[in-house]
């Protein structure tokens, strides 16, 4: 299955409401859902109509809004359950039970005979009612493969329109996933869905593998929020998949992320973090001094993401002693001064030589380039750099001397 045939499967409104601080009401769904429509996901999931009255009511109004995205809803492996989500209107019913030794003895008590006669039961059920169906096994990465092959291929075999692998406690490998996907892909011929927690760090590269591997469907939150650490975050796959080639993304209206991220961020009660992908406040700030110049000279040199096709914007920090000089005269510029290189690399030194003495500011900088644009200024300005580092070096002296002592 070529990497470019891939669904994204939204699931902040079902895995997100999982997370500790979620308590979405409806009008926060119904936004959200809309933002998610906006931005272009193909499949929005939402939380199981069985978890109480409200549920069941959310479902039924997100599934009347009349989005280009499908509306899905998230069971257990019974029929009742089944029967209540159809009963919301819902375009599909994902269907799940666990299947790792584990969960058999310690969640629902069924072996592999009783899990491929209920499924078979449920997926039959759901495709009688003329309602998509995916299958799901619950802690996958923890099962008999032969198990979960066995269940899978069940109901491939009688028309499912989807299997999920799930990586429930985030302890599958990138490689790993690539092989199971791999191996499943080669013994069914239905899409395949990978569903995948962030315990261990992996969720964005294991989703990434099980798409170059042959999954059609990836699940994902905004923000990664959901159980425990989350899931696949939907900024982090889009930014791991853009990187792979822009192409690949381009039917997402990109931009959308910042407002999806503030949004959900705000709504449960959390920043966002200063280093998310394509969002966060230092995703495209740069700092060093070769890596200031190189940006100026050419962005790609060291962004893999272009900022402006999401709609931020890149920016060079300057003040600070790593700067180097030519962010300087890049800020000269943007201020409309004229300043040569030589003055412009006796600029930096002073600037350097105050970092070290003490925080800086941006108008700070400011400040000392208006006045060395200033003739008159920049004559007494000038010797208070040689002062400065003269200062500095007393004082580096002075406390090698008392070290020495």
């Amino acid at each position: 299955m070529p990497l470019e045939n891939f669904h994204i499967i939204e699931s902040t409104l079902r895995e997100g409401e999982q997370f500790v601080g979620a308590s979405f009401t409806t009008d926060q769904k119904i936004e959200i859902a809309h933002l998610l429509d906006d931005f272009g996901v193909e499949c929005i999931e939402l939380t199981t109509p069985m978890a109480s009255p409200q549920s069941f009511e959310d479902a039924r109004t997100i599934s009347g809004l009349g989005l280009r995205a499908k509306i899905l809803t998230h069971t257990r492996c019974r029929i009742d359950d089944a029967q209540k989500a159809i009963d919301t209107g819902v375009d599909g019913v994902d269907v799940l039970i666990g299947t790792s030794s584990m969960l058999r003895r310690f969640s629902h008590g069924k072996d592999i005979d009783q899990i491929v006669d209920m499924a078979l039961t449920v997926v039959d059920y759901i495709q009688s009612q003329g309602v998509e169906v995916r299958f799901s096994t619950e802690d996958s990465f923890r099962s008999e493969l032969e198990d979960i092959f066995r269940v899978y291929e069940a109901v491939d075999a009688i028309g499912v329109n989807r299997v999920g692998i799930a990586d429930t406690v985030g302890v599958a490998t990138p490689r790993q996933v690539y092989e199971l996907v791999g191996s499943l892909r080669r013994r069914v011929s239905c899409d395949i869905e990978f569903h995948g927690h962030n315990d261990s760090g992996c969720a964005i590269a294991n989703a990434f593998e099980a798409l170059d591997a042959g999954a059609t469907h990836v699940d994902t939150s905004v923000l990664g929020i959901g159980e425990r650490n989350g899931i696949t975050p939907l900024g982090g796959l889009i930014a791991r998949l853009y990187a792979t080639g822009p192409a690949l993304v381009e039917k997402y209206d990109l931009p959308g992320l910042r407002r999806l991220d503030s949004t959900v961020a705000q709504m449960v009660g959390v920043d966002i973090p200063f280093n998310n992908y394509i969002t966060g406040i230092t995703a495209f700030t740069h700092k060093a001094g070769i890596h200031a110049k190189a940006i100026l000279n050419n962005p790609e040199t060291y962004e893999i993401l272009n900022p402006q096709a999401f709609g931020m914007t890149r920016y060079v920090s300057i003040a600070h002693r790593l700067t180097g000089w030519n962010a300087i005269k890049n800020r000269a510029e943007q201020l409309g001064l004229t300043l040569s290189d030589a003055t412009l690399k006796e600029i930096t030194v002073h600037i350097k030589a105050l970092a070290d003495e003490k925080r800086i500011s941006l108008s700070d900088v400011d400040g000392l380039l208006r006045r060395w644009a200033n003739g008159n200024a920049a004559q007494a300005a000038r010797p208070a750099v040689s002062d400065q580092l003269s200062a500095v070096s007393n004082q580096r002296t002075a406390l090698g001397s008392k070290n020495t002592k």
